[in-house]
């Protein structure tokens, strides 16, 4: 299969136009900020999402879904959060009947994305999904056809769309401002110690699906892909366990090389065993790299100019923001559901290689 073009990939990356949504431009104007729930009250939703919703023009916290009942008067003290916006996995779908939430952000373990997701999106609500999307591209195509089938967004949580410092390393990608690339390294991950109790589910199949690989690599692949500004043919890939103690249901490591029209390459690595932080091309004039590239703040870029002097941002906030004004306008996202789907067939690809020993050909990118 032939490398699909930097216009084809622009397509392919490109949200299609929205379908008629409930929500329109009047009320962005007069003001109204839509409304979140956020399902899933773990760490992420507690100490990113929560208090970023507090720093938001456009959308606002005023609901809570959780599998944990002694999270909610905790909650609810401190975001004044009434009892009608509080919901369990079981009650969940009579969400249907609140005005008050327009849109539900999915935070709970990966395998428990397609499930929520598609429910969200049968009660009439705008649907972010946090990443990796979900387990396998057909629990993202069913994903992707409940939004549109119930006249809803469906959207992924990728918040380094709105980071300066990504959107600078897109920008100069796609502009070839230093020359075209001849190479990319991406990699993610440290020596995770503690996966006890709740965070266990993460080096687990059920839920974490394939470990390092899709709760960091997602971060590389995804860089890779706008790094790149096309897309692979094919893909190499091995994984690795020291720990056996440890991960006896995924692997420690992955490791990957994707390749592209004429013979480039990107390599990848995510792992719970060793540290990196960084997304790197090599180009024309030299180097274009983040390093530390993936956190919640702290990026640091260097080009063949010399560093990147950007500002930090409340990067969350900016995203929920975006996404709540994609809504309101009517326009098409920045990070769409055909993207995360897009990254989870790249993810399965890389996957499929390292258990077989054999080259992975992508024969079917949408």
């Amino acid at each position: 299969m032939k490398s699909i073009s930097r216009r084809q990939f622009a397509q392919l990356t490109a949200a299609a136009a929205l379908a008629p949504y409930p929500l329109l431009r009047a009320q962005e104007a007069g003001g109204k900020k839509l409304g979140v729930a956020l399902l899933g009250l773990g760490d992420y939703s507690t100490h990113q999402l929560a208090p970023a919703l507090q720093k938001t023009r456009f959308a606002k916290l005023t609901g809570i879904v959780t599998g944990s009942p002694e999270k909610v008067p905790v909650w609810q003290e401190k975001y004044a959060i009434p009892d009608t916006n509080v919901y369990n996995y079981e009650n969940f779908d009579s969400i249907a009947d609140n005005p008050e939430i327009d849109i539900v952000y999915v935070v709970t373990p990966t395998g428990l994305h397609p499930e929520f997701s598609i429910r969200a999106a049968k009660a009439g609500k705008h649907v972010i999904c946090e990443k990796p999307m979900a387990p396998t591209v057909e629990d993202c195509t069913r994903m992707i056809d409940a939004a549109k089938q119930n006249h809803v967004t469906l959207q992924i949580g990728y918040r380094l769309h709105w980071d300066p410092y990504h959107l600078r390393l897109m920008e100069i990608m796609k502009s070839n401002e230093f020359g075209p690339w001849s190479s990319i390294s991406a990699a993610n991950g440290g020596r995770m110690e503690n996966f006890t109790g709740l965070n266990r589910w993460r080096i687990g199949k059920e839920l974490g699906i394939a470990g390092a690989l899709y709760d960091l690599g997602v971060y590389c692949v995804q860089g890779q892909l706008y790094t790149a500004q096309e897309l692979p043919h094919s893909v190499t890939a091995r994984h690795s366990t020291e720990r056996t103690e440890i991960f006896t249901e995924v692997p420690e490591t992955y490791e990957w090389t994707l390749e592209f029209a004429g013979g480039r390459k990107a390599e990848g690595w995510a792992s719970y065993g060793k540290s990196g932080n960084w997304i790197r091309a090599e180009v024309e004039k030299g180097t274009v790299e983040l390093q530390p590239s993936y956190g919640y703040g702290g990026q640091k870029g260097t080009t063949p100019d010399g560093p990147m002097t950007l500002d930090h941002v409340p990067q969350q906030a900016l995203q929920i923001d975006g996404q709540a004004q994609a809504i309101l306008r009517g326009e098409p996202s920045r990070v769409p559901g055909e993207m995360g789907r897009r990254d989870i067939r790249v993810i399965r690809g890389i996957m499929e290689a390292a258990a077989t020993g054999q080259s992975f050909e992508f024969t079917d990118f949408e």
